[in-house]
């Protein structure tokens, strides 16, 4: 009795299994007629205010990758840089960004002993002669109402070329009790030649992956601090 019990359930489970897999069937995948389903991004927020905004440095990482030997995509980033942005989130075009990285911030994981000092030696950085790599924004292209293409001019080892970021506007807020100013994220990545900016040294030769590639990877996470919560803001004109 109890055996027949047991597989009355399953088959109850798995007929309601069944059901529950059909209805969540895209439209596509059951009438090959049909249009699909095209997901589209949701609109910036109504709320988050235009103006300028500043780098939350404790919410920011910048991050690049290298083909290393073809065998993998050796991953390092710099500790110290900021950022100032113009942002209108109805208005991608009207923005602008100015960013700086302390070049000598250069970080690794688990680098040999020397390694680190190696990197930011003549051959490759050249930490000491420039110090600095900048990003000055020239044109910002509206995507869709999340997506932006950016050009800009980058200046890295005393050489200053046009470099493109593809980004993408995560969201904010205008502010909150206990962050009381706007606050917007984004995620953006690009990539950039190492040889035009004279830095060239073990790229592999035509044909091999034997060094490092030209091709470095650019990727980015930052939140940005922006103008006070209204409510904040008419608290400090009353008093």
């Amino acid at each position: 009795m109890n055996s027949l019990l047991s597989l009355s359930r399953r088959t109850v489970a798995i007929a309601i299994f069944t059901a529950l897999a059909a209805c969540s069937k895209s439209p596509e995948a059951t009438d090959p007629k049909a249009a699909p389903v095209v997901s589209t991004p949701a609109p910036a927020p109504a709320n988050v205010p235009a103006g300028a905004y500043t780098l939350d440095k404790y919410h920011a990482s910048l991050i690049f990758r290298v083909n290393h030997l073809g065998f993998s995509r050796y991953t390092a980033k710099f500790a110290t840089f900021d950022a100032q942005l113009q942002f209108d989130p109805q208005a991608f075009a009207t923005s602008s960004i100015a960013a700086t990285v302390d070049a000598a911030s250069l970080t690794l994981d688990n680098p040999p002993p020397g390694f680190t000092e190696e990197l930011l030696n003549a051959q490759w950085l050249d930490a000491k002669q420039f110090p600095k790599m900048t990003y000055q924004s020239k044109k910002v292209e509206a995507l869709s109402p999340t997506k932006a293409r950016i050009t800009g001019d980058f200046t890295m080892h005393g050489i200053t070329k046009p470099l493109v970021l593809e980004a993408i506007f995560n969201g904010g807020y205008a502010g909150h009790p206990m962050d009381p100013h706007a606050r917007i994220g984004f995620s953006a990545q690009g990539t950039l030649k190492r040889s035009e900016y004279g830095i060239a040294f073990g790229i592999p030769a035509p044909g091999t992956t034997m060094g490092v590639s030209d091709e470095v990877d650019i990727m980015i996470e930052a939140e940005f601090s922006g103008p006070p919560l209204a409510k904040s803001a008419e608290t400090s004109e009353t008093k």
